[in-house]
């Protein structure tokens, strides 16, 4: 056993080994959670249409197919049960019996009756009579209860069949996320596009930084969220998404990756889950598409390759190059570290400016010498002396 721990742990000179994360959702927006010890299962029959519209297709057809094939043979198998109880099995040939249902010789016969009323299909052959008041109640009943089956089936395939879902799979995230300086400030940034004419309506954009964490008390949470701000306070999550669209998280005081560096990035352990959501234009159901990143994912120094190209008329995007990006200069450091050296440097221009003024007036009042005295009234912060007139006064 230590030869096999010595022979899956790192050399001194090799960097230790990061274990594979499992991801919390998909690349293509499938959520990796699986419900378990699930006993209160009764829960999901009371809202059995989701339920059924939640199923997978062949299950769908199999409850699709079912429902209209058994209600056929309850109602049919009623059908003859009312037949063989008045007796109209035994008089088939006595033409001076009126049965309940003409030409009614058997149960396979009861069926085809039973589906030829509740799909009013209505062939002619067989038909109800008016001496047989059972028979009238049950074709009410039959007729109401089928267009109940087939107003909850059709709604399931309906609903099923135009779920958005398909339309998710053409908004497309880049295959990773970047780390670099916008406007001398770190920001984390990722691409959305989407592939169809047909535009996304009421666009909308989030991101969550899925990562364990303890409290103070001593209590560790899994896969705690917290949410990235990507311009929900200035409006910049809601997008017009008729081009590809680059989002960005300004790395700041209220960010998680705040006081992350570099090289403390890759050594962390974390997830970014991205969430678009919008209305389809088509259709106008709402359509929610879903990518993540993990670390090695994250690529810090690099920026998105431009896909938007202004040719005779028109605006081109070109997805070959959606997912490319390239290397540009970004500091290592943190955030944090960024935003002190840059007010460490505001602060040193801010004093030097003075200490410069004050040093020309120096040499000007030692220039002009004892005649003019004028030095004297210049004041040390490199002000300009006061007025001709009110010096005399």
């Amino acid at each position: 056993m230590a030869q096999e721990n010595a022979a899956f742990s790192p050399g001194p000179d090799e960097p230790p080994r990061r274990r594979g994360r499992q991801r919390y959702v998909e690349k293509d927006g499938r959520c990796n959670v699986q419900q378990g010890n699930v006993r209160e299962t009764y829960r999901y029959l009371t809202d059995l249409f989701t339920t059924l519209v939640d199923l997978q297709w062949r299950l769908s057809l199999l409850f699709f197919v079912l429902a209209y094939a058994l209600t056929w043979l309850f109602f049919g198998a009623i059908w003859w049960l009312i037949a063989y109880g008045r007796g109209d099995l035994e008089h088939l040939e006595d033409t001076a019996w009126t049965p309940c249902v003409n030409n009614l010789n058997g149960f396979v016969a009861a069926f085809l009756f039973s589906i030829e009323t509740e799909t009013t299909i209505g062939y002619g052959h067989r038909v109800i009579t008016d001496q047989c008041p059972e028979g009238i109640v049950l074709l009410l009943l039959q007729a109401i209860l089928g267009s109940m089956v087939n107003a909850f089936m059709v709604g399931c395939m309906f609903v099923k069949i135009s779920q958005p879902n398909k339309r998710a799979a053409t908004l497309v995230f880049s295959s990773h996320a970047v780390v670099s300086l916008r406007d001398g400030r770190l920001c984390l940034m990722f691409r959305v596009g989407d592939l169809r004419s047909s535009h996304i309506v009421e666009a909308s954009i989030r991101a969550k930084l899925i990562r364990s964490r303890q409290t103070l008390e001593g209590e560790f949470i899994p896969l705690h969220q917290t949410d990235l701000s990507v311009g929900f306070d200035t409006g910049d999550d809601r997008l017009f998404l008729v081009s590809p669209l680059v989002i960005s998280h300004e790395i700041d005081a209220a960010s998680p990756f705040w006081e992350a560096s570099r090289r403390a990035l890759e050594r962390d352990d974390f997830e970014i889950v991205v969430i678009l959501e919008g209305m389809v234009e088509a259709t106008g159901m709402t359509c929610q598409a879903r990518s993540s990143y993990l670390v090695d994912e994250v690529l810090w120094g690099h920026r998105f390759t431009s896909v938007l190209t202004l040719e005779d008329g028109f605006y081109e995007v070109d997805y070959a190059s959606f997912h490319q990006t390239f290397e540009v200069p970004t500091p290592s450091c943190s955030a944090r570290e960024l935003a002190e050296a840059a007010a460490r440097l505001d602060a040193h221009l801010y004093w030097s400016i003075p200490s410069r003024l004050d040093e020309k007036v120096e040499e000007e009042g030692a220039g002009e010498g004892a005649g003019g005295g004028d030095g004297a009234d210049k004041e040390q912060n490199g002000c300009l002396p006061p007025p001709e007139s009110e010096s005399k006064v």
